[in-house]
């Protein structure tokens, strides 16, 4: 399509990698800056100019540039007409976008406090009770997922991998890498063991990164 496509961000992000495997589904190229944490500041005026917000990812592509995570997810999706991803058509597209938002809204929350606690060692995150409710919350969330997965036997939109799974999937790596107790859901073994077959899983996953 000729859409030459930057990435703006440090792979260390959970967000660029959303975008990064997302590529990889899609057969595309880019070229990628880091930004972030240990990087170029976000607060630099240069970046501020791109993403008000001082967030990664961002992207910049012949239309123009783009933020948010998933946004950028739906959107290379749609410029590549990848309707096996994310369907054309008005309920399966809101089937996947439910779980989509769902990761966004619901379940990247849960894991706010511990994960900075127990992860990124911040100084600021370390009351135990807030740790302790942080788990709780985090593994009831998870526990949501492992009956959705019950229910489809296969992926969290229905018998195929759509792209809520490439957010829900780079979640459930960091659910399973952090270093708490986690209560057993084999249905959500099962689904990080069909994942972790992917090329792009591979690569923006299991390549160490949280």
């Amino acid at each position: 399509m000729g859409h030459a496509l930057k990435i703006l961000g440090r792979t260390s992000s959970i967000n660029v990698r959303k975008v990064l495997w997302t590529c990889q589904e899609l057969g595309i190229a880019y070229d990628r800056e880091d930004w972030g944490i240990g990087f170029t500041p976000t607060q630099s005026p240069e970046f501020l100019a791109l993403n008000p917000n001082a967030q990664v990812p961002v992207i910049v592509d012949d239309n123009g540039v783009l933020w948010e995570s998933n946004t950028i997810c739906r959107y290379l999706v749609g410029l590549h007409r990848r309707h096996d991803l994310l369907p054309a058509e008005p309920w399966p597209r809101a089937k996947v976008e439910q779980w989509m938002d769902w990761q966004a809204t619901e379940l990247n929350p849960s894991w706010g406090y511990a994960f900075h606690a127990l992860v990124r060692k911040n100084p600021d995150f370390q009351d135990p009770q807030r740790i302790a409710a942080g788990v709780r919350g985090w593994n009831d969330k998870m526990g949501l997922l492992e009956q959705r997965l019950i229910d489809t036997g296969a992926y969290v939109a229905g018998d195929d991998f759509t792209l809520a799974d490439i957010l829900i999937g780079l979640s459930v790596h960091r659910w399973r890498m952090t270093p708490m107790e986690r209560p057993s859901y084999p249905a959500v073994d099962a689904y990080y063991a069909r994942l972790s077959q992917r090329p792009g899983f591979k690569a923006f996953a299991l390549d160490g990164h949280n």
